[in-house]
């Protein structure tokens, strides 16, 4: 038997190699003899041509496909050739929206960071891009992948979904606030978390599940920072929920665009039409539902029903119980938060110092006041603002008196600022941390809403608050009297504060204090055109309150205010309308109250006001125009200055004829002449200066005007036909005057006997205008008409004013013939009504027409002017209702007749002469066998 190191020695014997000879193969050797074949796939390298490309070639196509790549870096540069490709091409938004969005934001919550940063720049550059209505049918998938990254497990999702939210609030406020319920839950879980222990369950109290706040050690940023952070964000998203929420009309604690208290967005506009160009057609009216301008379309479907996400109600934000529920979560985390910040200031606090705050604590502080503000605004009803106050004092205000009344009013501490070194590798992964700076002035206002909101009506059974309500008050007087001009934004907050204020406290020594320190903050100087909006509309809206208020009744600072606005007024000017428009809308809401400050001051300035050059009756627009005519029926009185003005008003064509006839129908019913008083109501007008100035307005000119008119060398010159000089006015200035004249004639018909009329009528024409050389054809035909409608059968005009009245007539005959030889095709309001009242006054006024025949001396005309004479009576007797006038006056018209005849030298009859000769056969013949006995009518005429 062998040994055991021979049998060793067997197994493993070396193989002795020998220099020459090849090397032995081994048993176990494996054989790597193979052969291949090629396979060519040229399609494969192709490249997309059809579409734009990057520097490298992709399309958009390749590009979002490679969103799904498990590499990071090749996540990360497609993303960055998204936003090159789409940079060059807009138009691929419009073709691959839908695509684009899904896949970009499922890269939100990807574990790389660069990934990330890169999705939120894309998203930015697609919002500003893509309009709000293109976005909406996927922003319910944007929603959902943005609730993932804000309660993602990682920190660094949620800091990079605090971005992504930003872009939504700048651009998609109204598809964000329209899903509030899961968002306002995802705020919740960023900065707290439920706690689940037994204890827990033991502390747990009726408002409902307890949350407390969370502590992440892996954060770039610390606790504060991040609370802060979110906070923010929770404050803007608030915000824009409440401003895509409709307010009801008169709520003055909401901050709107225009003036104090106006109507905002969401609200129902009306619907402003003009009947007169409703009836002729000329607008089209469609009516919709709640009086709108625009259709509301209201559905009840819903893509999907709402769950309870366990912090928010699932029926939405606009019942005060639904805020409840979430306010009784967020608020003792907020309280939290303050306090939180307040202890890292500890080391600081002293008696003397505790109200100065640092940087960091004063944004803290302004945030939660902020979101508690915000808050009381989610409930759109009135009503559930009025509980939800209510429910805020009931539970929190000893809260609130503890934590922010404490050290009232706060400042600002001056701290050192260390240099430290900045770790460039370390800034670039931290995120942006919105770091807003904060006046202590914006802070100490807003502290001052959100606790005078708390604040109660005085009354029976009602505790007094006048204790912490105290500081609050000095504040608000000192702030707005020491002379500081605020802000916009801060000037309507303190507003908002003084006015809850005013209506809570009814008390009339704390009412005059506030009114008479916003009285000092409105007389400062070069204030802002908005600022000045603000402040007329918050004294406006509150003098509204004054019959339902005892304490603002009568209030010394409200009249003194509203004795100001006229001078103001006529100060201002046209210089700004808007702000005149706002002057005289309050002007009217006192004026229409009997205000005797208001009155007295509307009085002493009414001729400055309501001037025919320089007022501002005649310089602001149409609208404006309107109320101060109207404001003319609340003045006690009008003298004749202001008489005076308002018939220059009339007859410049400064405003309307509509409006013209506002006015002198206005001064019709305050004169005791229309016997139409209201009350004790007193005629503002004495009757000598009401007919004084119906005259002037009938006349259309000024005496100064008049007085020019006479040296005008442009005017018609008198002739053997025409006796008088006119004037001829523009077209537009006739047309203006003619429409006044006719509801001057109404006026006077309507004030009693016609003899009593027309005898003042032909007075003031004998004295102030028989004497004038020149005379406008518009006056001419304005007297015409006058008389005709006032004349009564039973009395005759004097013969001094008959012959005056005559030559009008003649000349405006004269007149018309002449346009019409220039123009003869053309016809316009001016011939019409020119022609109407020279024929209504000759069928009307008994000898007119006699003496207009006495006056055309054949004899003396000239060989241009004979044609218009044929003309003139061609006109008159193709004219049937004079008939039976020139009946009466036949042998005086065939004188006329055979004079032309006579003293017409042409060879051939022309054919103006034909036409007369049988027009004259034509009616005598016509008209001599039925009115042959008429002798009582002959007579007349």
């Amino acid at each position: 038997m062998k040994s055991k190191k021979k049998r060793r020695q067997d197994d493993f014997q070396k193989v002795k190699l020998k220099v020459g000879k090849k090397k032995p193969r081994a048993d176990n050797a494996t054989n790597t003899n193979f052969r291949t074949r090629g396979i060519c796939l040229p399609d494969q390298l192709k490249r997309d041509t059809s579409g734009p490309t990057t520097h490298r070639q992709l399309g958009i196509n390749e590009l979002l496909s490679q969103l799904h790549h498990y590499s990071a870096n090749v996540k990360h540069s497609a993303l960055l050739g998204l936003k090159e490709l789409l940079s060059l091409s807009p138009s691929l938004l419009e073709q691959h929206l839908s695509r684009l969005l899904s896949e970009v934001a499922a890269v939100l919550t990807d574990k790389d960071g660069n990934v990330r940063v890169a999705a939120t720049r894309v998203l930015r550059f697609v919002a500003q891009s893509v309009p709000a209505e293109r976005v909406a049918p996927f922003f319910p998938l944007l929603s959902a992948h943005l609730s993932c990254a804000m309660t993602h497990i990682e920190p660094g999702i949620q800091e990079d979904a605090m971005n992504v939210l930003d872009i939504f609030l700048e651009h998609y406020p109204s598809l964000l606030a329209s899903r509030p319920t899961v968002l306002l839950t995802n705020f919740l879980e960023l900065i707290s978390h439920r706690q689940s222990s037994g204890r827990a369950r033991k502390a747990q109290d009726t408002r409902g599940q307890t949350w407390t706040l969370s502590v992440h050690p892996d954060r770039s940023v610390t606790s504060q920072q991040w609370r802060l952070s979110v906070l923010l964000r929770l404050g803007n998203f608030l915000q824009a929920v409440v401003e895509e929420r409709p307010t009801e009309e008169g709520d003055v604690s909401v901050r709107t665009e225009g003036v104090f208290g106006s109507s905002g967005k969401g609200r129902l506009t009306p619907l402003n039409l003009n009947w007169e160009e409703l009836i002729y057609r000329k607008i089209d009216v469609k009516v919709y539902e709640n009086s709108g301008a625009n259709p509301t379309p209201h559905s009840t479907f819903k893509l999907r029903p709402d769950v309870d996400p366990g912090g928010v109600g699932s029926e939405g934000l606009d019942s005060a119980e639904t805020v409840q529920r979430f306010a009784g979560t967020l608020v003792p985390l907020l309280l939290e938060v303050w306090v939180e910040a307040c202890a890292g200031d500890c080391s600081w606090n002293s008696t003397e110092g505790a109200h100065l705050l640092t940087p960091d604590a004063m944004s803290v502080m302004f945030q939660v006041l902020s979101i508690l503000q915000l808050l009381r605004k989610l409930p759109t009803h009135r009503e559930n603002q009025d509980a939800l106050d209510t429910w805020f004092r009931k539970e929190y205000l000893g809260d609130f008196k503890q934590h922010f009344m404490k050290n009232f009013p706060y400042g600002l501490r001056d701290t050192p600022k260390h240099k430290k070194k900045v770790d460039l590798k370390r800034s670039k992964q931290t995120a942006a941390v919105p770091a807003p700076t904060v006046e202590p002035l914006a802070l100490n206002i807003t502290l001052c809403q959100v606790m005078v909101s708390l604040s109660q009506k005085q009354g029976l059974g009602h505790e007094a608050d006048g204790d912490w309500l105290l500081p609050l008050r000095t504040f608000v007087r000192d702030t707005l009297g020491n002379g500081v001009k605020l802000s916009y934004r801060l000037l309507h907050m303190l507003l908002g504060t003084v006015w809850k204020m005013v209506l809570t406290q009814r008390s009339r020594a704390v009412t005059e204090e506030l009114l008479a320190a916003v009285y000092v903050y409105y007389k400062q100087k070069n204030l802002l055109l908005q600022t000045r909006s603000l402040l007329l509309s918050f004294y406006s809206k509150l003098y509204l309150q004054e019959q339902g208020h005892a304490h603002i009744t009568r209030s010394k600072v409200l009249c003194r205010w509203l004795a100001s606005l006229p001078v103001q007024l006529s100060q201002l000017g046209h210089r700004n309308p808007a702000l005149s428009a706002q002057l005289i809308h309050s002007i009217q809401a006192a004026a229409s109250r009997g205000n005797k400050d208001l009155l007295n001051s509307l009085q002493t300035y009414s001729c400055r006001l309501y001037d025919p050059q320089d007022g501002v009756v005649v310089l602001l627009p149409a609208e404006s125009q309107q109320r101060m005519v109207q404001l003319l029926y609340f003045l006690p009185k009008m003298p004749q200055p202001l008489l005076a003005n308002l018939s220059g008003c009339c007859t410049a064509g400064r405003i309307s004829a509509g409006l013209a006839a506002s006015l002198i129908r206005i001064l019709h019913f305050r004169s005791s002449l229309s016997g139409w008083l209201v009350g004790s109501q007193e005629a503002a007008l004495q009757d000598v200066d009401y007919i004084s100035f119906l005259f002037s307005t009938l006349a259309g000119f000024s005496s100064e005007h008049l007085s020019a008119l006479q040296e005008d060398e442009t005017a018609l010159l008198p002739s053997s036909l025409s006796p008088l000089c006119l004037y001829q006015t523009p077209l537009e200035q006739f047309t203006h005057h003619w429409d006044i004249v006719e509801e001057v004639c109404h006026s006077l018909e309507t004030i009693g006997s016609k003899s009593q009329c027309f005898d003042i009528l032909q007075n003031g024409i004998f004295k102030y205008l028989m004497k004038l050389e020149v005379v406008p054809d518009s006056m001419a035909a304005g007297l015409l008409r006058a008389v005709s409608r006032l004349l009564d059968l039973s009395t005759l005009p004097v013969e001094q004013v008959l012959r005056f009245l005559a030559q009008c007539c003649l000349s405006l005959l004269v007149l018309l013939v002449i346009v019409q030889q220039h123009a003869p095709t053309e016809t316009n309001h001016k011939r019409e009504a020119i022609w109407s009242s020279c024929v209504t006054a000759l069928s009307s006024v008994p000898r007119l027409l006699r003496i207009v025949l006495q006056s055309m001396h054949v004899g003396d005309l000239s060989a241009e002017e004979l044609p218009q004479l044929g003309q003139i009576l061609s006109m008159l007797l193709q004219h049937t209702p004079l008939h039976n006038q020139l009946l009466a006056n036949a042998v005086l018209l065939q004188e006329l007749i055979q004079n032309l005849t006579r003293y017409f030298r042409g060879a051939t009859r022309e054919q103006w002469l034909t036409d007369l000769l049988y027009c004259y056969s034509v009616t005598v013949a016509h008209g001599s066998s039925a009115h042959r006995g008429s002798m009582g009518l002959r007579d007349m005429y």
